[in-house]
């Protein structure tokens, strides 16, 4: 495409869609050293005078908060009444938010090539993800088939595909991975990470891969928050939440526009210690978890949708993408790691974690975190992952918080696309292989490091 091409397709991005302006806003990063910062933080967050990207903030605990131009004074005289310090990370967040529409300037014109059309030099909305997937349909159609979650609150079908290269296994050998993406809407990078994942799984030729996407029977889905997603490409480029309209109120008592209040947290809202910790009652609030459990059909689709999957066959593998701070996170998240270690194969998913954040590492030192989400993120409750491991005592569950560290968070320009995705693969293929040792591709093998630790722990008991 020419450049010419290219500024044609910026502007019509930037002019149609009726994106709301961040002229003038800025990011700051705070990290608060004790309780006083902590309180300073929540009454700005309170009174709205900035939007904080974490869903959680303590001490020590790095916060990102965006704040508008008319609003700056405020914040920064609060900040320096408070002696806080205050680190600049996007000085236009305006700027960012048009650089992620644009395409990436290619660095290695190979990895940039299309595949059936679609391309990880750009950001993609839903209607292309979902032409996309169709063409892979037709192009593979003894492997690849087109699947329906379900639907959304604005009817939106919740799409994905069925990667099936062993369509007659039968239930004792038929393994499942299930991919999901886009829970929260405004993380870019999933389906941009996702969707290339798909690529590799269909047309890799490293034997690791190959036998990955091969030897199991694959459910992947790039957007499961399909309203979310739209929204944040015509309207609102932060939005987290679903579109759900049943909640409204007034925002304007925690300076926010009413608009906050339509949506429900879909990470929030499935039953798994729901409401419990780290979730929001208030409709206004990014972390809200919804009137109940599963009051949401997107939570609804992939709970039904994973159940019969279920009793289909022996589920292996759910992963959720979500952005940012570079994480794999272990279930349980409403709790700390030290009340985990006896739960059934927890020490197989941290050596699978840890060996997948490892190969993360070698490609180009991007660092990885693994444990669970109160000791490397912050507790939640009410989160898809867990909720999956609960129910179905999936061996392999994990949430992974992709790139980056904060520097641009939910704006991660598009140079980073293929580098992310890179790193990733060779994270996964890793973890793949870890799983293979550990045996959970033998029927009837559940837990293999965690049984051992536990007969040694037995027998330490024993003789002292």
């Amino acid at each position: 495409m020419s450049k010419l091409s290219y500024l044609i397709l910026f502007i019509g991005v930037a002019t149609v869609s009726g994106l709301r302006s961040y002229d003038g806003y800025k990011v700051y990063q705070i990290e608060p050293k004790n309780e006083n910062e902590v309180n300073v933080l929540t009454e700005v967050q309170d009174s709205g005078i900035g939007e904080f990207w974490e869903d959680y903030f303590d001490v020590d605990h790095k916060v990102r908060i965006m704040v508008s131009g008319d609003k700056q004074g405020v914040f920064l005289g609060k900040m320096k009444d408070a002696n806080i310090e205050v680190v600049e990370t996007i000085s236009d967040v305006e700027k960012a938010v048009r650089n992620q529409m644009r395409p990436a300037i290619a660095r290695n014109a190979s990895n940039s090539e299309p595949f059936y059309g679609l391309t990880w030099d750009r950001y993609h909305n839903l209607a292309t993800i979902n032409a996309w997937l169709d063409r892979l349909v037709a192009a593979y159609p003894n492997i690849v088939s087109r699947v329906v979650m379900g639907y959304s609150v604005e009817n939106r079908e919740i799409r994905g595909i069925r990667i099936n290269y062993k369509p007659n296994r039968n239930n004792n050998t038929n393994y499942i991975g299930i991919i999901e993406g886009t829970l929260h809407s405004r993380e870019w990078i999933c389906p941009a990470t996702v969707t290339w994942i798909i690529k590799e799984f269909l047309t890799s030729t490293d034997p690791a891969v190959r036998a990955m996407a091969e030897d199991l029977d694959w459910h992947i889905f790039p957007v499961v928050n399909p309203d979310g997603y739209e929204y944040t490409f015509n309207t609102h480029r932060m939005w987290r939440k679903n579109r759900s309209p049943e909640n409204f109120k007034s925002c304007a008592p925690y300076g926010e526009p009413d608009d906050m209040s339509h949506g429900v947290d879909l990470n929030r809202n499935f039953d798994f210690a729901w409401l419990s910790v780290g979730a929001s009652n208030n409709s206004c609030s990014i972390t809200y978890a919804g009137p109940t459990a599963f009051s949401e059909p997107e939570s609804r689709a992939i709970a039904q949708y994973v159940l019969n999957l279920n009793q289909q066959g022996r589920l292996i593998y759910y992963l959720a993408f979500h952005s940012y701070t570079q994480l794999i996170v272990i279930p349980y998240s409403n709790v700390r790691g030290h009340e985990v270690l006896q739960n059934r194969n927890y020490a197989d998913m941290y050596e699978i974690a840890k060996r997948g954040a490892d190969a993360v590492s070698r490609r180009f030192g991007t660092s990885y975190r693994v444990g669970v989400a109160a000791d490397v993120l912050y507790p939640m409750s009410g989160s898809s992952f867990d909720w999956v491991k609960l129910v179905t005592d999936i061996p392999v569950s994990y949430l992974v918080e992709l790139r980056d560290m904060g520097e641009y968070g939910f704006l991660l320009p598009p140079e980073q696309i293929i580098p992310n995705n890179l790193e990733i693969m060779d994270g996964i293929i890793e973890m793949d292989r870890t799983t293979r040792i550990l045996g959970y591709y033998s029927a009837g093998v559940a837990n293999v490091l965690s049984v051992v630790l536990l007969a040694f722990s037995g027998l330490v008991c024993l003789l002292f």
